[in-house]
């Protein structure tokens, strides 16, 4: 589904991008372009970022002590 209609950003990409390290929502702007123009997608754009930063810190792994 696209997100910000402005720069053509799905929520594959915002996803995808988590996954590959972003880890502020102004790093992902900065790759995607992502509500950097209009600014009416930013609400859903933040809280798909968010819920991708969210899976992707749960799937990592525990440093050993």
């Amino acid at each position: 589904m696209y997100i910000c209609m402005c720069n053509a950003v799905t929520d594959h990409t915002i996803r995808r991008e988590a996954a590959d390290g972003v880890r502020t929502f102004a790093e992902l702007q900065a790759r995607t372009g992502c509500s950097d123009c209009c600014g009416c997608c930013e609400q859903e754009a933040r809280a798909t970022f968010d819920q991708a930063l969210l899976q992707v810190t749960c799937q990592l792994p525990l440093a050993a002590a």
